[in-house]
């Protein structure tokens, strides 16, 4: 083999490591805008997403995941999941001019995501249960800002 190609290899075995990493493991993800306030700030956070629970059917209400936008699949949203297929969920409908409330049971193959700032944010109480083949992945960690560093906190009260 030539020079080029001592050199050329491990560029190459990096990148699919790199690839592998993103598209399987987890990645790093920026969020912003108001929809999770308290718990993730407006001008952006810097996140580790995990994919491993997605894959293994290891999310859990509570959980704060990422998934693509029904309505633009272009968008990757955050969003903290509610509820999953089976589980009834009550929530208010427009929490900004009333206290009115509906239940639903969520449907097989979905799941509910909800931001945590109820008053400024678009989720499934207003395009519905998300397909789970949507989510992308799990956030676990806060790495940005530096204050809000470590674990990602749990919903506040």
């Amino acid at each position: 083999m030539g020079e080029w190609s001592s050199r050329v290899i491990p560029i190459v075995r990096g990148l699919c490591l790199l690839y592998v990493t993103h598209k399987y493991l987890g990645t790093t993800v920026v969020t912003y805008g108001p929809s999770m306030l308290p718990t993730l700030g407006i001008t952006g956070n810097v996140l580790l997403m995990e994919r491993i629970s997605t894959r293994t059917g290891k999310l859990r209400p509570g959980d704060v995941v990422f998934f693509r936008s029904p309505e633009n699949p272009r968008r990757v949203v955050c969003k903290r999941l509610v509820g999953m297929e089976g589980d009834q969920v009550t929530y208010v409908v427009d929490p900004k001019n009333s206290d009115k409330c509906n239940a639903i049971v969520v449907q097989k193959g979905h799941v509910w995501v909800e931001g945590d700032n109820i008053y400024n944010t678009k989720d499934s109480r207003n395009f519905g249960a998300v397909p789970y083949g949507l989510v992308e992945g799990k956030a676990f960690w806060t790495l940005l800002p530096r204050k809000d560093f470590g674990s990602l906190a749990p919903k506040p009260k």
